[in-house]
């Protein structure tokens, strides 16, 4: 009795023991774990290590360019199997037909040295055999055929063949720091997947050969050229530097320009001449350099579904720019979308049709698109066509633009100070226009006359949509703006200023 209540004593201590060690291993994994999993930024410097050696290894292999076809000699003409058969059957037919006597006579010819050479054979093995007594290995090595070569014989090796050398968008591969950043692009196309990477890599290399791309970059402009550029062109900044590319699918409705698919592909060649220019002209000399674009797609007047070539096409140049341009795009904004192309990108996807790219797309109707575009480009950055004050190409940001709300049956005045006699110039954009517009000089001295610079008028949606107007002030005082708002609806105005001393005009 006493032993087996010892023994119940002792079986509870050693599985608390055991417990406890087993919660103690479980606790030192965990532990374990949370100190082995790597940073993201770990993973991406891991990730980049494992790519370039790949790239490298295929560099060496020179894996890049596609292998010229050897031309092979052609061996000497053989006839048909069927036709040396026949051969053949020919000759055995012929022998057949010979008398009986000549056939004997030809085979006794045949057979008489071989057992010649028998006899031979046999009589120097018994000669040695004699002499020696037993069968030597001199006797073997007679009729073993030596395959060793002559000492002065050269056996000839394959020269190693030198590293490939490949540039993309105008950097080496490898051989600058700035393909680091190229590479990364890929990766993050692929998920940081090295294969993947690589194998879009190549397939990247290999149509810039296929298109002649340096040839491309460096041809003339062609004839339809300057309607192009009405089309697709890179104008500013965005609010964090990055250049913005714009693109108005509505160009696609005009018949000269887009009747056939030879015209469609000037505009391609011409659209990856662009492409390729702007990219070479970025930055990649670090992940913190303003290495890609903010693309605004404007659908205003695009055409409809019904135009279903027209969209595959569409289809088929965006794909080629995901392909082969990989994370160049850091924002998308689709501008004056219409109705039926909302429920169109839910239900069936949108043209583009890379997920990460789509992450990172932005769709406003047209109501909404001069908001979309300002929350992510200023609006002196913004061409007048879609909203902003920006007139010229390249701009310039000296003057930055201040961006005003006009309630619905309201008014509201701008103030323009001048402390000096100057020439005080400004520009104003009330965006949907419908409201009256007035501007007056009030001068600060006491006894002094107002002076109205321009009379209040009514601004219409068909008027131009930029005011531009100066004033030469004489004395101090300031320019009153009044934007009177009697609709139902609120107002953005946008509006710059800027003074010039009277001795520089």
């Amino acid at each position: 009795m006493a032993q087996e209540e010892a023994q119940k004593e002792v079986t509870p201590t050693v599985a608390s023991e055991e417990k406890a060690e087993s919660e103690k291993e479980e606790e030192e994994t965990v532990v374990a774990e949370k100190v082995i999993v790597p940073s993201p930024e770990e993973l991406e410097k891991k990730a980049l290590a494992e790519f370039k050696e790949l790239v490298r290894e295929a560099l060496n292999k020179r894996e890049f360019t596609s292998p010229v076809p050897v031309k092979e000699e052609k061996p000497e003409e053989k006839k048909p199997a069927e036709e040396t058969k026949g051969e053949d059957k020919t000759e055995e037919k012929k022998e057949e037909e010979k008398p009986e006597a000549i056939k004997l006579e030809a085979k006794t010819d045949a057979v008489a040295p071989a057992e010649t050479k028998s006899e031979e054979k046999e009589a120097v093995s018994d000669t040695v055999a004699e002499e020696d007594g037993t069968k030597t290995v001199e006797a073997i090595e007679e009729s073993i055929v030596s395959v060793t070569p002559p000492e002065n014989t050269v056996v000839s090796e394959a020269e190693p063949m030198e590293p490939e050398e490949v540039s993309i968008y105008g950097v080496p591969l490898l051989q600058d720091e700035r393909s680091d950043v190229i590479l990364l692009k890929f990766l993050r196309a692929r998920d940081f997947k090295v294969k993947e990477a690589l194998t879009m890599l190549k397939n990247t290399v290999q149509w810039r050969k296929e298109i002649k791309i340096d040839e491309l970059v460096e041809a003339e402009a062609g004839e339809e050229a300057s309607e192009f550029e009405k089309m697709v062109f890179a104008h500013g900044v965005d609010k964090e530097g990055h250049v913005v590319i714009y693109s108005s699918y509505g160009e696609f409705q005009n018949k000269e320009l887009f009747s056939d698919k030879e015209k469609l592909n000037k505009f391609l060649n011409w659209r990856i001449q662009l492409q390729e220019k702007c990219v070479r002209a970025l930055d990649f000399s670090s992940p913190d350099a303003k290495s890609s674009f903010v693309f605004v797609s404007d659908f205003r007047n695009a055409p409809g579904l019904g135009k279903r070539a027209l969209w595959q096409f569409i289809r088929r140049a965006v794909k080629q720019f995901e392909d082969n341009y990989p994370e160049f795009a850091t924002r998308e904004l689709f501008i004056n979308v219409p109705w039926w192309y909302i429920p169109y990108y839910k239900t069936f996807g949108s043209i583009i049709t890379s997920p990460r790219t789509r992450s990172k797309m932005v769709l406003a109707g047209p109501s909404k698109s001069a908001d979309a575009i300002f929350k992510y480009i200023s609006p002196e950055q913004v061409p007048v066509k879609y909203g902003g004050l920006s007139k010229d190409i390249p701009i310039s940001t000296e003057d930055t633009v201040t961006e005003a709300i006009v309630k619905p049956a309201a008014k509201y005045t701008i103030d323009l100070p001048a402390s000096d006699a100057c020439m005080l110039s400004w520009e104003l954009r009330v965006l949907g226009a419908d409201v009256s517009y007035g501007a007056q000089f009030e001068p600060t001295t006491e006894g002094s006359y107002a002076v109205i610079v321009s009379k209040n008028r009514r601004i219409e949606p068909t008027d131009e949509p930029v005011i531009t107007e100066s004033f030469k002030v004489g004395e101090p005082g300031k320019i009153v703006i009044t934007i009177d708002n009697q609709t139902s609806k609120k107002k953005k105005v946008l509006y710059r200023f800027k003074t010039l001393p009277i001795s520089d005009l």
